[in-house]
């Protein structure tokens, strides 16, 4: 229970995050904006792991696993991620990455010999099937400039899909570290330390081309705004999904975490004054059914 309550949490705050998210990475490019989000998120997750002594329960066998996972679920996963944000806005965005619930099941049925039983494989479809109604019929009228597509749809298809196969194969990867006790708080900042350096060398590598780029150079009022999104997101949202998936099935706590479409419906409204349709309404009551069947199994 604590772990499916965690994973919803963190879906939340993807969704939070997302939003707070969109304007810094149009402007700055998904990778300017990672490579900003990141060290930020790095620095405050370390504060955070030397305050719950955190460093000294990562057992160092489990090194290869944290990296393997970071540059897989982060540096390549992220990096997908906002390409897709920047091209197909947040609704569409979410809607892509949600799919990383089912490769997240099919991978750790494959690898990990889970097994899920009637009622888990129920919710788990019920959920995703509201997602999909979410996604659908995500807004009334589609006016808004987040509603826009920009370049080819089917990049903006293939790096969302891109970012879930990452974002399941990460989660696969770290599992046996968190179930081993280690300290969520501190394996996050691991995970994000070490796409940080990655992200950096890659920005060093490609700055020749950044110049012909018209991207915005950071200001202060974004990078506060990429502050806030990196707490939200990564040292909340991240920190709660390896909470989760130290307390249950992989397959599951992903299905729940990927609730972040259905979550960011009534975010858009407020934000873009655009209701959400009847369908979108639909799709969230079967998540919250599909949840609720979840948490009883």
């Amino acid at each position: 229970m604590p772990g499916y309550a965690a994973a919803l949490t963190a879906a939340f705050c993807w969704a939070l995050g997302g939003l707070i998210a969109v304007t810094p990475v149009i402007r700055l490019g998904p990778f300017g904006f990672n490579r900003i989000r990141n060290p930020l998120s790095f620095f405050m997750l370390c504060s955070l792991a030397f305050l719950t002594s955190g460093w000294a329960q990562i057992d160092h066998q489990y090194f290869w696993y944290i990296f393997f996972s970071a540059i897989i679920g982060i540096f390549f996963g992220d990096s997908a991620l906002f390409v897709t944000m920047n091209r197909m806005g947040p609704r569409r965005t979410s809607i892509l990455f949600a799919t990383n619930a089912p490769m997240t099941a099919v991978i750790s049925f494959l690898v990990l010999d889970e097994k899920l039983s009637l009622g888990q494989i129920a919710g788990c479809v019920v959920v995703l099937l509201g997602v999909l109604l979410a996604i659908i019929y995500g807004t009334a009228n589609q006016q808004h400039r987040w509603e826009q597509v920009r370049g080819s749809v089917l990049v903006g298809v293939v790096s969302g899909l891109t970012a879930a196969f990452c974002q399941a194969s990460g989660a696969i990867i770290i599992k046996p570290v968190m179930e081993s006790g280690a300290d969520p708080v501190t394996v996050s900042a691991m995970r994000v330390g070490i796409a940080s350096v990655f992200l950096i060398a890659y920005g060093w590598i490609r700055q020749g081309r950044q110049a012909s780029n018209n991207y915005s150079k950071p200001t202060i009022g974004l990078v506060a705004w990429i502050a806030c999104s990196g707490f939200v997101a990564i040292v909340l949202g991240m920190t709660l999904l390896l909470y989760g998936l130290a307390k249950g099935e992989a397959g599951v706590i992903t299905t729940l975490s990927a609730t972040t479409p259905v979550m960011i419906l009534p975010l858009l409204w407020i934000k873009t004054g655009e209701r959400p349709a009847l369908g979108s309404w639909i799709g969230a009551i079967l998540t919250v059914v599909g949840s609720g069947i979840l948490f009883n199994y």
